[in-house]
């Protein structure tokens, strides 16, 4: 053990709430449960996190240790809440005040140890729900509720892996990694040893097992090195892919071919597409092409013929959830939880921004950076500080392949990410022969690997579903996953997703060890790109140290076979393979890292999910990266702060970060181009709802409630807003798209119109905000950049466009905050402020209330280094 301090340079702070406890025992369940006392740390961030929306319009640097903890190294003395000492060589510290592991090592297999025990002190309950639903067996887990088999039927299509494959990761590390790749598979197996440790002394003293267990009528099994690669696919498979949304993408051009004729059609659909918009804002302005190809390159074309697709799902549809099948407890329905982020993603989204030595009022770069993973109790994050041989770290992981550090900060440096949604999947069509389950490949007749995964539940305390059981089977060919079937050109395909990750999702330890290790990590960027070359999932990665900022994105990204489009589904017959594709391993000639958009040293760089690079294309199912985006928010306030002679602060770019994260997209950026096109009407209502809105853009366009009354300051304004927004759009495009077209293009990237369904909070990614402000600009002016083929409001009328938006508003006045509103746990409190809250997926029996609105990063560090370490 060392002393608080050691081996760092200083400047670094963090929160991830609720906070780093998440295991609760039958003794202190009980005591939640009779008058809601939690356990310690086990919301104790939460305060810290929340209260920065207050704190945040007149932040100062002093003010920071409010609202983001100290995550210097080691524990201070005075400040040790426990030492635990698993086995011989590790020791792990709890701190008194967050109760965050510090984990020291005589050897690195035994910092592994310790991590794998305090990851199991911690999240074991939680690990063990992950486990399960990266093996599609939630339901023989949890219950056998319709939420929790669709989660498994969800996870069997995208990831289905028989033990064997799993073990297959494990034992060909050496091969392809040599040394390296055998060091992570000894890491993975001293990690399973400290997990099993403490699930033993679980299994003999009741103080250490979560309670949870009890109302599964379950004991926790041991854990094996496969079920790291398993929850290693299932993240990945949430966080770190984009695209195959190819066969989609094709029917709808197809609809747009139908309804304007072939050559207007497609143009239509390119303009919709977005996928290299002149105007979309980048994180870097250096161009960096991908995806060169035109959609239309006839070269293995497999366009489905019309009405032919239907979907191959891996077992017949669930019913939906009836209110007996599960019990009082929140964990029961976890499964409609975990699909709600495995369909759309985190509910916000992660951002970070860096500014330069040179912009900053330090002469040290500046830095608030994280990823938004979602919120959860327990959080799916959990917090650890690692030392040990080749290994000096602190910062966020995922508990259950918690092995390094994947989130946080070095001796002298950080590092984060932000999901890219960058193209590492394409979809094939098999040609299929003999059956339906034979298909062409290289000139044989091949079958279909068949994958099958038997579950079955009984009922429990908190899923009341009667006992019964049932088998996913998806077929694999050369490519992937069967993911529907159809007929192209009159024969017979099955169209398949090809991930480039697949099989491969435990390489991307190779990044995180090295950043872990400050004897790799000496030479700053350069070491930084080193690492980043060894990430296989697609994320936007950033890098920060007392002089430099960089940043890369990374990814396994396909060089496709010449004259192929990028944007539908290509013949899988083997001449149309991704370059250097090899099935038997999966692999191929990757585009090079120094092809991927990346920097070194420019004025600032923010990324919030935004398009990366201009020409480096938008992925086949991201149609949203247009004229205006979130990133804007940030970007624009970063700007102003370097701006002229002006240097900025580090709580300045804690504000450019925070402001946004309660700011509605559509009032800051598009409202100015909305009335400009609505006029000066006659009518008092319209002329008193302009003026709310306007009122509404000067304060700043919040979704907040800054008094603390529990209404936001411009409520009328929101709820205005909200009622209006589908209403506009659906006046400005749906009668020249038609009622059916204009639906299906939702069917890639919705309105935004976050008021449909249940309360949820908004995150301002995907949405037309961009398609109304490109179509309404072309018609009433400034001109865009990229005009579309055609005008859609008032089918190209200014008259008739502008009777429609008014005509629209006026409908807007009429909806009620009830009817917006009034659902859910908002029923009785139909505002904005209860139906944006944050809301937890809960794993536990215990519960959190929900949090207010913030669209903002879950980990999140504050970074100002003052020194290089030798």
């Amino acid at each position: 053990m060392e002393p608080y301090g050691a081996h760092d340079a200083g400047g670094f702070r963090n929160v991830l709430p609720p906070g780093e406890a998440g295991t609760d025992n039958a003794a202190q369940l009980a005591q939640f449960q009779l008058n809601g006392t939690y356990p310690a740390h086990f919301t104790d961030q939460q305060p810290l996190y929340d209260g920065l929306i207050a704190g945040s319009p007149g932040l100062t640097n002093a003010q920071i240790p409010s609202y983001y903890k100290d995550a210097t190294f080691g524990v201070k003395p005075g400040d040790i809440a426990s030492t635990t000492k698993p086995r011989p060589g590790v020791t792990i510290i709890r701190d008194r005040k967050y109760g965050i592991p510090h984990i020291y090592g005589s050897t690195r297999g035994d910092v592994m140890f310790g991590e794998g025990y305090a990851g199991a002190q911690d999240r074991l309950f939680l690990m063990d729900i992950l486990r399960h639903t990266g093996r599609a067996e939630l339901s023989s887990f949890i219950g056998g509720s319709p939420s929790n088999r669709a989660m498994d039927r969800a996870q069997w299509q995208l990831a289905p892996y028989t033990e064997h494959d799993l073990q297959t990761q494990i034992d060909s590390a050496g091969q392809f990694y040599g040394a390296e790749g055998e060091k992570l598979v000894r890491d993975v197996h001293n990690y399973v040893d400290g997990v099993n440790a403490y699930i033993s002394k679980a299994l003999t003293n009741p103080s250490l097992m979560p309670a949870e267990y009890s109302a599964l009528n379950k004991l926790p099994q041991m854990w094996t090195p496969t079920d790291v690669i398993a929850e290693a696919s299932l993240i990945g498979g949430i966080f770190g892919k984009g695209g195959g949304s190819e066969l989609n993408s094709a029917q709808l051009m197809q609809a747009f071919t139908r309804r304007f004729g072939q050559q207007a059609g497609q143009r239509a659909w390119s303009d919709f597409r977005s996928k290299n918009d002149p105007e979309a804002p980048t994180t870097v302005s250096r161009r960096f092409p991908y995806e060169t190809a035109s959609a239309f390159s006839p070269q293995g074309l497999a366009l489905p013929d019309g009405g032919s697709v239907t979907p191959a799902p891996v077992a017949a549809p669930v019913p939906a959830r009836t209110a007996a099948q599960t019990g009082g407890n929140g964990f029961g329905d976890v499964g409609a939880q975990l699909m709600q982020a495995l369909k759309a993603g985190p509910p916000h989204a992660s951002n970070w921004e860096l500014v330069s030595a040179r912009e900053s009022r330090t002469g040290h770069p500046v830095g608030v950076l994280g990823p938004q993973v979602g919120y959860y109790l327990p959080q799916i994050l959990m917090e650890e500080d690692i030392h040990g041989p080749g290994l000096d770290a602190r910062g966020a992981t995922f508990p259950g392949v918690n092995l390094w550090i994947l989130l946080g900060h070095g001796r002298d440096y950080a590092w984060s990410a932000t999901t890219a949604t960058s193209d590492n999947v394409d979809t094939f069509a098999e040609v299929l022969c003999q059956d339906d389950f034979h298909y062409r490949y290289k000139g044989q007749c091949r079958p279909m690997q068949e994958l099958d995964r038997t579950n079955s539940w009984t009922p429990n305390a908190v899923d009341s579903t009667p006992a019964g059981s049932e088998t996913l089977k998806a077929y694999r060919t050369v490519h992937g996953i069967v993911v529907a079937r159809g007929t192209v050109g009159g024969k017979k395909v099955a169209f398949v997703s090809a991930r480039s990750t697949y099989f491969h999702e435990a390489d991307s330890g190779l990044f995180f060890s090295r950043m872990n290790d400050p004897g790799f990590m000496r030479d700053g960027p350069a070491s930084f790109r080193r690492a980043a070359s060894k990430m296989n999932f697609a994320f936007n990665w950033s890098y920060i140290d007392s002089k430099h900022i960089a940043y890369y994105l990374t990814g396994w990204y396909p060089q496709r076979a010449p004259g192929t489009s990028p944007d539908f589904p290509v013949l899988g017959t083997g001449q149309y393979d991704w370059r250097g594709y090899d099935p038997s391993t999966h692999t191929a000639d990757w585009l090079p890292i120094d092809a991927h958009p990346h920097a070194v040293d420019p004025a600032y760089l923010v990324s919030w999910n935004n398009k990366q690079a201009p020409g480096w294309a938008a992925a086949d199912d991201q149609y949203d990266y247009g004229p205006i985006h979130r990133q804007q928010l940030i970007a624009d306030r970063v700007r102003a702060g370097i701006s002229g002679d002006r240097k900025i602060s580090l709580s300045e770019l804690v504000q450019a970060m925070e402001e946004p994260a309660t700011e509605d997209l559509r009032a800051v950026k598009l409202l100015p181009t909305i009335l400009r096109a609505l006029g000066s009407p006659q009518s008092p209502d319209l002329r008193q709802a302009i003026a709310t809105l306007k009122s509404w853009r000067a304060s700043g366009g919040h979704r907040r409630d800054l008094n603390g009354d529990g209404h936001d300051e411009m409520t009328p304004a929101i709820t205005l807003m909200d009622a209006w927004w589908p209403r506009l759009v659906r006046a400005e495009f749906e009668p020249t798209l038609g009622r059916q077209l204009y639906g299906q293009v939702q069917g890639l990237l919705s309105v935004g119109d976050h008021t449909r369904g249940q309360p949820n909070a908004p995150d301002f990614f995907a949405g037309w905000w961009g398609y109304v402000s490109k179509d309404l600009r072309d018609l009433f002016g400034p001109s865009p950049t990229g005009r579309w083929g055609r005008v859609y409001c008032g089918g190209g009328s200014q008259s008739k466009c502008r009777q429609a938006l008014r005509e629209s508003l006026r409908q807007a006045l009429k909806v009620t905050p009830q009817t917006l509103y009034g659902k859910g746990d908002c029923a009785g409190d139909p505002e904005p402020s209860c139906y944006d809250q944050n809301r937890s997926v809960i794993a536990s029996a215990l519960s959190v209330p929900p949090a207010p609105f913030q669209n903002r990063p879950t980990f999140q560090q504050t970074v100002s280094v003052p020194q290089d370490l030798p």
